[in-house]
């Protein structure tokens, strides 16, 4: 059975078609007349040409209005399936985390991990909530991240309707989402904060250990720094207006609180991922990959499937089949050709110049020049970063990479870890002295790349050399060269470099094979786990504090 959304406008087509073909049949004997005033010969050849322009354009127009109008017919079976892990992530909204101790500030940094730990989870359920005096749910859980990345880029302490800070409140709040979730799967609370809470520990204690009791997991991210700072007061574009003051009008000073979260942590059974940690939302994201997941399968009948499509093809192919038969038809292709090779050519800039010409250091210096006017394109901190690797400018290559690893395209941040374990472990071969050192941080990056992209066999296969060097102290095989220069936004799209495996000559060395490689390393999200629960703070007392608006 046939349906339309529209019955109206379906109703309202065949005049459409009718009103469009009278307009085009009207222009056309005006064409026909005009010819006619300049020589009979012109309007002979006006009247044979365009005959069937009329009946086409009202065909086009009636089959548009029935698109319009969204047919449907037929039925279609929807099987979706979703993983069942539940997370709610609460972030701390209050003043205090306008504290610009942390780059650009304690609450951007908090919100940018936040969006990054939202793509690296998708697939489960996510719920979002914020706390300042009291804890508000903006989103209950959902596997739909793009509405909780538009909840994250409004956030601001303005939301919030009561000033302070509370973490009981945001902790009762994520027991009352996480309790009504299905029990099959594990569930999680994260917490952004600085652990600077206004209310007694007491009572965040105490919804602490109903989390413990209740099974869900709590996460802590620790955001600020030790020593106290001033809190900023700035306008909407930045302009810095002066510093949040208390009731004495005295600036407030604001500090990262372990005490607290360390308190907090031990009676949840929780975790704190440290604020020194350069990867928060790795960090959890790697502690979250251990618990238990269910696959949730969905099945069900969605009876009208839309067919605006349909009218719409048959409506592009009349006009198409017009055009092409009319004598202007072979110019109007020709310059749509030329038009797109024209785009096509793009100029290239300075630093793919640069790399066409095999000058990785000019390249660098392009892409650092570049930079000055777009300081926040991750895309050319990591051209940079490789350009240096190339030249041999290893303290350029490290920063310039760094940057690019704290980008929210996973892709982008794959390939910056990469490199960065690859710079370190070739500084391992030439820095002796720091040798260890070197061969930790390869370690490290290539670790965090793998959690990105778990099957990347060449990544996987650096990673083990990485371990055999560290074991042996010996130099088997060579490394896999890095991912080339990004193309987009920054340029290096010519830089295109090849990429070798070292299995060919792992025989001749004794090594392993990439495979027997990949099976050694099935065991590194165990390791990596307990490195991170390594990294909880120590409980101490926390004096109760007064009523605060920050």
């Amino acid at each position: 059975m046939i349906t339309f959304d529209a019955p109206i406008v379906v109703a309202l087509a065949p005049m459409v078609a009718g009103a469009v073909w009278a307009a085009a049949a009207w222009a056309r004997r005006s064409r026909v007349r005009r010819a006619a005033a300049w020589s009979e010969a012109t309007a002979r050849t006006a009247r044979s040409a365009g005959k069937f322009g009329a009946p086409a354009l009202g065909l086009a127009a009636g089959l548009a209005a029935v698109a319009l109008s969204g047919p449907r017919w037929g039925e279609e079976r929807v099987v979706t399936e979703t993983r069942g892990l539940n997370l709610v992530m609460s972030v701390d909204i209050s003043r205090s985390m306008l504290a610009e101790d942390a780059k650009p500030s304690r609450l951007a940094r908090a919100l940018r991990e936040a969006r990054r730990l939202v793509q690296d989870l998708d697939g489960d359920r996510l719920g979002l909530a914020a706390f300042a005096g009291t804890s508000y749910i903006l989103s209950p859980l959902s596997v739909d991240g793009s509405a909780l990345m538009l909840y994250l880029d409004a956030l601001d302490p303005d939301v919030a309707s009561e000033g302070g800070t509370s973490l009981a409140p945001a902790l009762a709040q994520g027991i009352e989402l996480l309790h009504s979730s299905p029990e099959i799967a594990d569930r999680v609370l994260v917490v952004f904060t600085d652990g600077e809470a206004h209310d007694s520990l007491e009572r965040s204690l105490q919804e602490a250990h109903r989390l413990a009791g209740l099974g869900i997991h709590l996460i802590l991210v620790a955001e600020g720094g030790r020593q106290p700072t001033k809190i900023p007061m700035r306008d909407d574009r930045g302009t810095h207006l002066g510093w949040q003051q208390d009731g004495t009008g005295n600036p407030v000073e604001t500090s990262r609180h372990d005490d607290v979260l360390g308190a907090v942590a031990d009676a949840a059974q929780g975790t704190i991922v440290a604020a020194e940690l350069p990867d928060q939302a790795g960090a959890v994201r790697d502690l979250v990959a251990s618990y238990k997941r269910a696959t949730a399968t969905e099945s069900r009948t969605q009876r009208g499937r839309p067919r605006a499509w349909i009218p719409l093809l048959l409506a592009a192919t009349v006009l198409i089949m017009q055009t092409l038969s009319r004598r202007t038809a072979a110019l109007i292709a020709l310059l749509i050709v030329t038009t797109s090779v024209a785009q096509a050519q793009r100029p290239r800039t300075e630093a793919e110049k640069a790399w066409d010409r095999g000058d990785p250091r000019s390249a660098a210096a392009a892409y650092l020049a570049e930079l000055k006017a777009h300081q926040d394109d991750d895309t050319a901190w990591y051209n940079a970063g490789t350009a240096a690797l190339a030249a041999g400018d290893p303290a350029l290559a490290r920063s310039s990479l760094a940057r690019a690893a704290a980008s929210l395209d996973p892709e982008l941040r794959f390939r910056a870890l990469y490199n960065l374990g690859l710079l370190a472990l070739l500084q391992s071969r030439s820095d002796s002295a720091s040798r260890d050192a070197h061969l930790a941080d390869a370690e490290r990056a290539y670790r965090e790349a793998l959690l990105l992209q778990p099957h990347h066999i060449r990544a996987k296969w650096n990673l083990e050399l990485v371990n055999r060097l560290r074991r042996a102290g010996g130099q088997p095989n060579q490394p896999n060269p890095p991912p080339p220069p990004s193309p987009g936004k920054g340029g290096g799209g010519g830089a295109v470099q090849q990429q070798q495996s070292a299995s060919a000559n792992n025989n001749a060395s004794g090594g392993l094979s990439e495979d027997q490689a990949d099976q050694v390393l099935r065991s590194i999200g165990q390791e990596e786990l307990r490195t991170r629960r390594d990294q909880t703070g120590r409980s101490r007392r926390a004096a109760p504090a007064g009523i605060k608006d920050w």
